[in-house]
């Protein structure tokens, strides 16, 4: 099933929606899956996308510096934080 780009777009919209939600702390992709009710492995794409526009950034350890094998975090990026910010007090 092929999503339009327009709907790719709006989702990644609420996926950074969703961050700046809970920013600064760092969120898994089944999380963030479920909170949009989407697949996981979608919005893993999406979020690979995202990464690359360096709108997120991915955390592959733990808080005490493990590295994760199958898991990401995933948290905004200062740009897309500082972006947001400036627009909700607009």
């Amino acid at each position: 099933m092929k999503i339009s780009s327009e709907k790719r777009e709006k989702i990644c919209e609420q996926i950074l929606a969703f961050l700046y939600s809970v920013a600064p702390k760092s969120i898994f992709t089944y999380y963030i899956s479920k909170e949009l009710a989407r697949d996981e492995e979608f919005v893993k794409k999406l979020l690979l996308e995202l990464k690359e526009k360096t709108l997120v950034i991915e955390i592959k350890k733990n808080p005490k510096g493990k590295i994760y094998l199958k898991r990401s975090r995933w948290r905004l990026s200062e740009l897309a934080y500082n972006s947001y910010k400036n627009n909700q007090h607009t």
